[in-house]
């Protein structure tokens, strides 16, 4: 039997597949500090963590007996995967199973942002609504808009059938060349094209701020900008910036640069639609991604090949 340490309480039958297993979890559902994780770690065989839980080569180095880290995320920005490698510790995440609820998020925002439903329902709950009015909270249209994808991935494909439902021109950029309809090699053309943006990148050095100020710029006065990706990849100062100047018309987040804080310009800025991380948040998909993750934490420690390895390289090793 060996020791899983949980590092959060995960859903109900989310511990199902390590349950013959000595499982650690704490009674409250407090983040470890770093400190707290490199001691639960010293005598633990297996981590399952969330990506609100950094797990660095300090803490690997107190976990000798370490041989698998399962981060309840597609994401795994927050672990070291060169340490884990280094020392041959398998690293799993959980891709797929999250697309479609998250993709459901992001059009949500697109739909939110552009017919400015945020100040609109702000303005009801306050009693500051005064009656229907001609001009009252206009927005742009989404139906037969160009939605510009950023990252065409599971997600973002997604996010593309949930668009041909609203007659939406989709066009998007990734790294390589997609062969697929409607590709755009160069990033800054299709930010001046789209009158929507949603990002579905991972977060890398690469991607870091992606969007900045000279790219907001290039978007068009009446577009939008939706993130439910990494909160980095956009500079927030930036774009606080362009949403108060009216460089652009309006945005939809759900991922910030420093969670749980959110930029205090995007807090009064018009026409945003802030969200709290909540792009896989529905019971169903949360279960599965912990399920997903704990299995993957029992294969690795029956001896069997994971389904999801980040580094699939430590599992060729003698």
């Amino acid at each position: 039997m060996a020791r899983v340490v949980v590092s959060r309480h995960l859903p109900d039958g989310g511990l199902d597949p390590i349950a013959h297993h000595e499982i650690v979890i704490r009674d409250h559902d407090d983040r470890y500090s770093a400190g707290e994780l490199a001691a639960a770690l010293a005598d633990a065989d297996a981590l399952v963590c969330l990506l609100t839980d950094r797990v660095d080569g300090g803490a690997m180095e107190a976990a000798p007996a370490l041989r698998v880290i399962a981060n309840v995320a597609v994401g795994f920005d927050n672990i070291d995967v060169a340490a884990a490698t280094e020392r041959s510790i398998v690293v799993c995440n959980t891709p797929g199973i999250l697309d479609e609820t998250t993709a459901d998020l992001a059009f949500a925002l697109v739909l939110a942002a552009c017919r400015r439903m945020s100040a609109a329902e702000s303005d009801l709950r306050q009693g500051n609504w005064q009656g229907w009015e001609l001009s009252g909270y206009l927005g742009q249209d989404v139906h037969g808009a160009t939605l510009g994808i950023v990252g065409f991935g599971r997600i973002g494909q997604a996010l593309a059938r949930r668009a041909s439902g609203f007659s939406m021109e989709v066009i998007h950029h990734a790294r390589r060349d997609t062969g697929l309809p409607g590709y755009v090699a160069d990033l800054d053309e299709l930010l001046a094209r789209a009158d929507a943006i949603s990002l579905h990148v991972p977060l890398g050095p690469d991607t870091h701020h992606l969007i900045d100020a000279r790219r907001l710029a290039l978007m068009k006065p009446t577009a939008v900008l939706v993130n439910t990706a990494r909160g980095p990849v956009v500079d927030e100062e930036a774009l606080a910036e362009a949403l108060h100047s009216g460089a652009i018309f309006g945005a939809g987040i759900d991922v910030y640069e420093k969670e749980p804080a959110v930029h205090p310009r995007l807090l009064s800025a018009p026409n945003v639609v802030l969200l709290p991380h909540i792009g896989s948040a529905s019971v169903r998909t949360r279960t599965a991604m912990a399920r997903m993750a704990t299995q993957c934490v029992a294969d690795v420690l029956a001896g069997r090949r994971p389904a999801h390895p980040v580094n699939p390289e430590v599992l060729e090793r003698p």
